[in-house]
C-alpha cells in the first residue's frame, strides 16, 4: 500500500544510533519516521549488560537502554513502523523507501542498519550468546573478571579484544588458525608481552562445550587434525563483522569489507543520505559512537533541509 505522506526524514534502523537520530530530529521540529524489522535496539538489545555507557554507574542492560531510547525519541514526536526495508530509490527526490508496510517517501534518509558479528557457524552458537559465548569484549568483558576466557581471531579486532581482556580476566587464550597474526605489528609486542595471554596457534574450534552455559570450547590441531577439549568460562569470536549494506548496493559508496563510506559528519556520496553507527566507515563501533552519529546526521539534515548541503 503506497503512503502518501511525506517526511522529513526516515531513519532505516532502531538502533542506537538510529534512535538518537529520531530524538534529535524531532527535537528540531522535523517530521521523523522509524523504520525497524525486529525491535528497537539492534545488537545492542541483545548485550546483557552495558557498563561503560556514560550515566549508568550499576551498568544497564542493552534491552532496557533501547526501550528507553525508543520512548524518548517518541515522546517528542518521533514515529516508529515495525516493518522490513525490501528496496529504496536514495536518488529520487523525495527519496522512496518500499516496505513490506508498503511505500514511504521522505526528504531525507538516515542509514542505521548495523553491522552483525560474523559467526563462527558452530551448533548452539545463537543460543549460547550471552551465556559465555560473546562477540565485543569491550560490551561483555567484564562479567569475566578474572575468568578464563579464549579470544578467537587473529586480525586487529582479535588482537585489540585480547589486549582488553588481558587486564580482565585471569588467563587469556588467543586461538588462530594460523601461526602468525594478521594483526598490524603495533599489536605484536604488547600480546606477547601480557603474562596472562597464551597463544593457540594451527588450531581452529570445532564445538562449544555447556551445559546450561559455556563450559569449554573443543580444539582442532590444523597440522595434525587431533582434537582436545579446552575448559573457559567465556569465548569471544572476532572474526570480522558483517555490515548490513545490502538494500544500498549500486548507490552509496561503500568500502571493500562493504562499509557505507561516511566521516564524521555521517555524510555520503548523495546528498540528503547518511549513514549512522555501525554501518559505516569508522575506528570505533560502540554505542557512544553511534548515539553521536545520530546527533551528526541531523545537523547535516538540518543543513540540507535549509539549501545549505549539496555534497
Amino acid at each position: 500500500m503506497a503512503q502518501t505522506h511525506l517526511y522529513d526524514m526516515i531513519v532505516v534502523g532502531g538502533g542506537p544510533g538510529g534512535y538518537t537520530a529520531a530524538l534529535y530530529a524531532a527535537r528540531a521540529g522535523l517530521d521523523v519516521l522509524v523504520l525497524e524489522k525486529l525491535s528497537a535496539g539492534g545488537q545492542m538489545a541483545l548485550t546483557e549488560t552495558i557498563d561503560n555507557y556514560p550515566g549508568f554507574p550499576e551498568g544497564i542492560d542493552g534491552f532496557t537502554l533501547a526501550e528507553a531510547m525508543q520512548q524518548q525519541a517518541e515522546q517528542f514526536g518521533a514515529r516508529s513502523e515495525y516493518a522490513e526495508v525490501e528496496s529504496m530509490d536514495l536518488t529520487a527526490s523525495p527519496k522512496v523507501l518500499h516496505t513490506t508496510a508498503g511505500d514511504f517517501t521522505s526528504k531525507t534518509v538516515v542509514v542505521a542498519t548495523g553491522a552483525d558479528p560474523r559467526p563462527l557457524g558452530l551448533a548452539d552458537e545463537a543460543a549460547l550468546t550471552g551465556r559465555g559465548v560473546a562477540y565485543c569484549a569491550a560490551c561483555d568483558g567484564m562479567r569475566y573478571k578474572g575468568k578464563t576466557v579464549v579470544v578467537v581471531g587473529g586480525g586487529n579486532s582479535a588482537a585489540e579484544d585480547a589486549l582488553l581482556l588481558t587486564r580482565i580476566a585471569k588467563k587469556v587464550i588467543l586461538v588462530h588458525r594460523r601461526d602468525t597474526l594478521r594483526a598490524t605489528r603495533i599489536y605484536h609486542e604488547p600480546l606477547q608481552q601480557a603474562e596472562n595471554l597464551e597463544f593457540r596457534w594451527n588450531s581452529a574450534v570445532t564445538a562449544l562445550l555447556h551445559d546450561d552455559k559455556l563450559t569449554g570450547i573443543r580444539l582442532r590441531d590444523l597440522r595434525t587434525g587431533a582434537e582436545a577439549d579446552l575448559p573457559c568460562d567465556a569465548v569471544f569470536i572476532s572474526v570480522g563483522r558483517q555490515p548490513a549494506t545490502e538494500l544500498v548496493a549500486g548507490q552509496l559508496e561503500r568500502d571493500a569489507a562493504g562499509y557505507i563510506i561516511a566521516d564524521e559528519t555521517t555524510r555520503t556520496n548523495l546528498p540528503g543520505v547518511y549513514a549512522v553507527g555501525d554501518v559505516r566507515t569508522k575506528p570505533l563501533r560502540q554505542v557512544v559512537t553511534a548515539v553521536a552519529d545520530g546527533a551528526m546526521a541531523v545537523h547535516a539534515a538540518e543543513q540540507y533541509l535549509a539549501g545549505g548541503e549539496t555534497t
